[in-house]
Parts: C-alpha cells; structure tokens; sequence
C-alpha cells in the first residue's frame, strides 16, 4: 500500500509542476493582476476505502439525482431534456461508469470593484466532467470509456462577472442541495446566455486519494503519506446519535479512537465552517458549502474528513483564468466513507431479512457495501436474493427525466 502511496506522490508532484508551468503561461499574457479580481472555490471529493483502506471504484452515477433540471450533463445521470439524442445503451454505459472519486459541486465564486469579463478553464487529468451550469464546452463530450484513461475539461468563455447587478437565477419546484450555494456576496454571473451567483460543475475521478482509512478495533486508522493535512475529522453517525474528533497536522500514519457518540451536530458545522475560512473561503462561503452538504455528511455511517491544500486541488484541478485576478483560494474537502464492522453488520442483517428500509438509509453507498458483504469469505449471503433487493431500491430510484 505505501509503494502505491508513493506512485501517488510522484504523480501528483508531477501534475502540480506542469499546472504551475500552465498558470505562468496564462499569466503571462496578462500582466494587469491587480485588477481587484477575487475567485473563491470550493468543492468534494467522495470516496469508499476498501478493506485495505484505500478508495475503491464505485458507480456514482447509478443512484437519484440530486440537481435541478436545468443543470447540464451527460446522459443517464441527471434530469435532461435532450435525452432523446443518445441511444439507451449510451445512457446505461454513462451510469454504469465506476471509479474511485465522486467530484461533488465545486462552485467558482467571483468578486469584482467592477463589472468584467473572463476565461475560465479547469482540466481534469485524471477524470470526466458529468455536470455543469451554465453552459460549457465541455471535453470529451461523452465517453463511455475508462474513467481517468483521458483528461477531462471545461471551459466557459466570455463570463460576464456583473457587481452590484441583480439577475433572474433558475429555479425548479422541489428541493435540492444545488440552491444553498447561491448564499453568498458573490457578484451574478452571466455566460452563453445563462444567469447564476457561480460556475458549477461535477464530475467522475480515475485517481487514488491520497488518505487511506481501516478500522482496528476501537480504533481508525488513518493514514497520509503524500502530503501534510491541516485536519482530518473521524465522525460518526450511529442510529442518529453523531460524535466526531478533529486531528491537527495529519501525516503520515496517525490512529485516532473512535467518537462517543454525545456531540452536538451543529458544533461541527460551526467547526468546519471555521477550518474552511482558515482555509481561504469567506464566512459565508463556508456556510454555504456546510448547508449544501449537511444532509449527505452527516447521514448514517462513519467517514474520514480531510481538507486538502490549495496546491494538491491545483494539480488534481488545474484552474486558467485570463485575465489572472488578484486573488484565488480554492477549498476542498476529501470525504472517506469508512465500512466499520457496525455498518457492515447492520447491511447484512438487513439484507438477510429483506429489510428494504434500512437498506435505502446506505443510499448510493449501499451497492459497495453489498459487494463488500458478498465478497466476505463465508459470507452466508445469497447472491441472488441481494441483486434483486439491490434492483427493487434502484428502481425506486429511477431519476426523472424532462424538465419542467
């Protein structure tokens, strides 16, 4: 496992050298950075450790929507009314795709003394970008390859950043964790005809994570060998009852107990608000991306936190503006979902007992788990019977498909 770790570090080196060499260029063409331009971004990255700790593939796109129709993507994974110009088969390779990494809602936010205009390009070398708003150039179009076999990309051109403006932002009936981002100072923007408060986009990632997380008894441990984390989080969330512990200065490898289960939910949201301003965000930046993802980070189940430094995200994600601002911070957190002894009992003794209910509360997660049940050595699960309570849940699941 360290020797894959160590591959790790070299490639993610290797990618934050040819980033800087690209930002320099970009730079290079505009030497006015002291435009008052400020870019804030943050965003998720989700994964699943495996038995030995590590992330494992999953299928991120099989399970329900959680965007507004309006939001771009490819087939098969969201509400899209253009569905008819791609075959069925193109649609099920698309949610059928796995990979170690689910890149959640990272949203670019712009602050301006004045009204101006931008490029924007983020590449993804290791992934494919699966939804965007508002409208993009987006590379490949559609692959139903390999994830991280090809370099991903997006690109807005022309984004008018408007300060002190007011704009008719898109909105559907029904709920969604897409609208809490829109909570902030940041100034409207507005590209290829389409209005919002920032640039959004998701995707899928062909890279390892740098963190690794196995249970030890009472224990979790969690291991970085790559790079310095400023915290790392170990929450828990157990029949409702919710505790967590914060580590400072994470490297290498560092075993952490397992929570009581006696904290208060929203002290953590204060805690992490704090660490994402520490980390460059605007208050209401970090209130905005807690309140986007209360509901899926502190649901059921036990999971790793970490916030990765600004250089890591620019060689997972490089990002060119022109012309360059005089400002970027980019926040993300890296989410581990930890498979504990206690979950995995749980999941099976629902599956043995056609508990579909407590089933659906694993959500998109459920299907790692039934696979990390079946593949058990021993397992007295039949195989038959969890695919087709895995089907019955996906298709109570089926997005919907047209907008309103």
């Amino acid at each position: 496992m360290r020797a894959r770790f160590l591959n790790v570090v070299v490639a993610i080196l290797l990618a934050i050298s040819a980033s800087a060499g690209a930002m320099v260029a970009a730079q290079s063409t505009k030497t006015d950075t002291g435009n008052g331009l400020v870019v804030h971004e943050w965003g998720t990255f989700t994964s699943i450790a495996g038995p030995n700790g590590s992330a494992i593939n999953w299928r991120p796109l099989s399970g329900p929507s959680d965007l507004p129709c309006f939001v771009h993507g490819m087939p098969g994974n969201i509400k899209i009314n253009d569905l008819s110009q791609f075959a069925a088969a193109s649609a099920a390779s698309l949610a059928g795709l796995s990979a170690p990494v689910r890149m959640e809602t990272p949203v670019l936010y712009f602050y301006s003394p004045r009204d101006t205009q931008v490029d924007i390009t983020v590449r993804f070398p290791a992934g494919l970008v699966t939804e965007w708003y508002p409208n993009a150039a987006v590379f490949p179009r559609f692959n139903p390859g390999v994830v991280g076999t090809q370099t991903g990309e997006i690109f807005w051109g022309g984004v008018r950043v408007k300060p002190g403006h007011t704009t008719n932002v898109p909105t559907e009936p029904g709920q969604s964790h897409y609208y809490a981002a829109r909570a902030t100072d940041a100034a409207p923007v507005e590209v290829n005809g389409q209005s919002e408060k920032f640039l959004f986009y998701r995707g899928l990632g062909g890279f390892q994570v740098p963190v690794s997380a196995i249970v030890d008894g009472s224990k979790v441990v969690v291991e970085s060998p790559s790079a310095r984390l400023s915290q790392v989080v170990l929450f828990e969330n157990r029949a409702g009852r919710v505790g967590y512990r914060v580590v400072n200065g994470v490297q290498g490898r560092t075993t952490i107990d397992m929570p009581e289960l006696t904290a208060n939910v929203q002290v953590l949201h204060w805690d992490l608000e704090r660490m994402l301003v520490a980390q460059g965000l605007y208050p209401r930046e970090a209130k905005a991306m807690v309140e986007t993802w209360k509901d899926s980070w502190f649901e059921e189940g036990t999971r790793v936190f970490y916030l990765l430094s600004q250089s890591t995200v620019d060689a997972i994600l490089p990002l060119t503006i022109n012309p360059a601002p005089s400002q970027v911070a980019r926040a993300f957190v890296g989410r581990l979902e930890v498979l504990t002894p206690a979950v995995l009992a749980d999941a099976q003794q629902a599956f043995e007992k056609g508990d579909l209910a407590t089933l659906h509360k694993y959500g998109r997660f459920l299907e790692p788990i039934a696979w990390r049940l079946l593949g058990t050595p021993g397992s007295t699960l039949n195989a038959e019977r969890v695919m087709a309570q895995l089907r019955r849940i996906a298709a109570s699941n089926v997005p919907e498909v047209g907008c309103r």
